[in-house]
């Protein structure tokens, strides 16, 4: 059964202000029924040093990833992992992690394309609750196995591949990773885990982080619509390095500006920067 909203009066600007909780709802409603809280860590091994009571674990490589395909886990693999952490198909399912969420909003993302319905973000992340001095256990929860349907993952409507971004190119497109990534520089950022460095031709270079207060929190509606004010209307995708921190920058663009189509290339510069003959650009910083 989902669990009501969070009513935090800041939170009432944004598109879809349900997609966030405060640290105070949070604490408030530990142990409520039908309410699971998953801890999704850029570093996986932060969860054994203390979490959230009652916080389950998800790690972002060995839990999400198919090492063989380069992609994600099916959907039989999400029912299997969905049914062993407990969670049932109308559960609030809240999400947090270190890093400003970034992997935390990744494994939103791909809950949105299994189709879970009531999943959320936890404002200013795993930072937030340890800096607030909040309790932390180190006990792991040891659910009962729930009876979750069998999904599909939806590929179509918030996930984009390279062909697609290749036959649109001039469409709003975000490149959310450093300024200096961006521009290709191999001094700072360079090309990461791709052969080359640069960034798509047309894509407009808003780092994720920009979204964000020195907190880690989100920023207000009013900043946000600044920051993002030069992407223009219509469809857009975003990307990054390898799609994690692309995520996020999805989840502001979607949940908290109410774009209406968003979509998250997520093979992102590590496909583009290491595939033959795919233009680049470079400069910019």
């Amino acid at each position: 059964m989902p669990v009501a909203p969070d009513p935090y009066p800041a939170f009432a600007s944004y598109a879809h202000p349900h997609r966030l909780v405060t640290t105070e709802w949070l604490s408030a409603n530990l142990g409520t029924p039908g309410l699971k809280i998953i801890e999704c860590n850029a570093d996986v091994l932060l969860y054994g040093i203390g979490h959230v009571p009652g916080a389950s674990k998800l790690d972002w490589r060995s839990d999400l990833d198919d090492p063989v395909t380069r992609d994600y886990i099916d959907g039989e693999r999400f029912t299997e992992l969905m049914r062993s952490q407990g969670v049932e198909h109308d559960d609030t399912v809240v999400l947090y992690g270190n890093d400003g969420n970034s992997h935390a909003a990744h494994a939103l993302w791909l809950f949105t394309m299994f189709g879970h319905r009531d999943v959320r973000l936890l404002d200013g992340g795993r930072d937030a609750w340890i800096g607030e001095g909040r309790d932390t256990v180190f006990e792991t929860p040891e659910p009962s196995r729930s009876r979750y349907p069998q999904v599909q993952r939806d590929d179509t409507s918030i996930r984009a591949f390279r062909e697609e971004v290749l036959d649109h190119l001039g469409d709003p497109l975000v490149d959310v990773r450093s300024p200096h990534e961006y521009a290709g520089d191999p001094g700072e950022g360079g090309p990461g885990t791709a052969l080359r460095g640069g960034h798509i031709p047309t894509a407009v270079n808003i780092p994720w982080t920009s979204a964000l207060t020195s907190g880690s929190r989100f920023r207000g509606r009013a900043e946000l619509d600044e920051i993002y004010g030069a992407v223009e209307p219509g469809p857009v995708t975003v990307y990054s390095g390898v799609g994690e921190r692309s995520s996020h920058t999805w989840f502001v663009l979607k949940y908290l500006l109410g774009r209406e189509t968003v979509r998250n290339y997520d093979g992102s510069w590590t496909e583009w920067g290491n595939s033959v003959r795919m233009p680049i650009a470079t400069g910019g910083v």
